[in-house]
């Protein structure tokens, strides 16, 4: 592995040497997503591949923490925690059987478990970041603690590498839950937001939930529920509802994650909205609900400023997170950022890309 270290630093010299961008990719799951545009020639082809970079570097099993470098396939991951029944608890999408552990950090995406387990985000405990002068760079470590000043490996998930190749990632894990049981009720959008509403207030081990449906119709409610037995039983009769079969739960929840439900058409447009729970339905056409109502997905052509006006004045962002056959807006796919935060990311590619050479335009097209 050192040679294959030595080699990507040696690419990030020639880049910087030669002035040219560097594009760092790794499984390309998840190319689709952020301002993406294809390397052209003008680029001077420099792809910084980060597969052969690849290994579970340590795994902890009983302290909960495993290290792996970017290139470790995500499946191979997630099948050395399931072998000592342990899981990511942010169940990450993968999109692909190419992705990566790099690249699950860099775009920062969280499945249906994030609604109660956290983001991607709350689990990162360290980072190597190769910067643009090829120096190695360490943040954090392999333990939960408080830190000075910005916590920049957490800085990293979905930072879109616009900050430098990351190397290596600590990540805390949690165990498999006992017993899961997913049930499903029917209901319109508003009765389902009603209920994620209600749901929110009990101790309920609810680990997931969406809703599909037609626009003002009567669509589906499903909810899984995590923990022991007696937890899910006594769950089951305040929600109501009819169980699915867990191979049918499992493929539900997996149609969801990795997006090959048919809401999910490759060729539409595809919008996110991150908006509060307690934001009411929107009326805005076909609509995915997830984690208790906080993530909405629309699906079609929209117009870019008026959806990211109704998300900023709910309290949220929009972000185009597949374009389908749709011309990209003129700012970029995800919702403009705050000044404040505006400054802190200009502020920290300064101090960890001065040269501007990683990923130019994928998360601000300015940067």
């Amino acid at each position: 592995m050192d040679f294959v270290l030595s080699e990507l630093c040696d690419q990030v010299m020639t880049a910087r040497a030669g002035h040219k961008p560097l594009f760092v990719m790794g499984g390309g799951s998840k190319r689709f997503y952020g301002n993406y545009r294809p390397v052209r020639p003008q680029d001077g082809h420099c792809l910084l591949d980060m597969t052969p970079y690849r290994g579970i570097v340590s795994y902890h099993p009983s302290e909960l923490v495993v290290t792996a470098r970017a290139g470790t396939p995500l499946a191979e991951l997630e099948a050395a925690l399931a072998e000592n029944g342990q899981m990511l608890a942010f169940e990450p999408p993968h999109f692909a059987h190419s992705a990566t552990v790099g690249g699950c950090v860099a775009a920062g995406l969280s499945g249906p478990r994030r609604m109660s387990a956290g983001a991607l985000r709350d689990f990162v405990l360290g980072a190597q970041l190769l910067d643009s002068e090829g120096r190695i760079l360490s943040f954090g470590g392999e333990v939960m603690k408080n830190v000075a000043g910005y916590d920049v490996s957490r800085l990293l998930a979905g930072s879109h590498g616009i900050f430098g190749a990351i190397l290596e990632v600590s990540l805390k894990v949690v165990p498999r839950p006992m017993e899961e049981l997913t049930l499903c009720l029917p209901a319109t959008e508003a009765q389902a937001l009603a209920n994620f509403a209600f749901w929110r207030g009990k101790p309920l081990p609810i680990s997931a939930t969406s809703w599909t449906g037609a626009d003002g119709g009567e669509g589906m409610t499903s909810v899984r529920l995590s923990g022991a037995p007696p937890a899910l039983e006594s769950a089951r009769r305040v929600i109501g509802g009819d169980p699915l079969l867990p191979d049918e739960a499992e493929a539900w929840w997996r149609s969801l994650r990795e997006q090959t439900h048919a809401f999910f058409a490759p060729n539409q447009p595809l919008w996110r909205l991150a908006l509060p729970p307690t934001a009411a339905a929107l009326g805005l056409g076909p609509t995915l609900l997830e984690w208790g109502g906080g993530q909405r997905w629309l699906s079609g052509p929209r117009d870019a400023a008026e959806l990211r006006e109704v998300a900023a004045r709910l309290g949220g962002h929009a972000t185009l997170f597949r374009t389908g056959h749709a011309k990209p807006p003129a700012d970029g796919v995800f919702h403009p950022l705050a000044p404040g935060v505006g400054a802190i990311t200009r502020r920290l590619k300064q101090e960890l890309d001065p040269a501007g050479l990683f990923n130019p335009g994928r998360l601000v097209l300015e940067l």
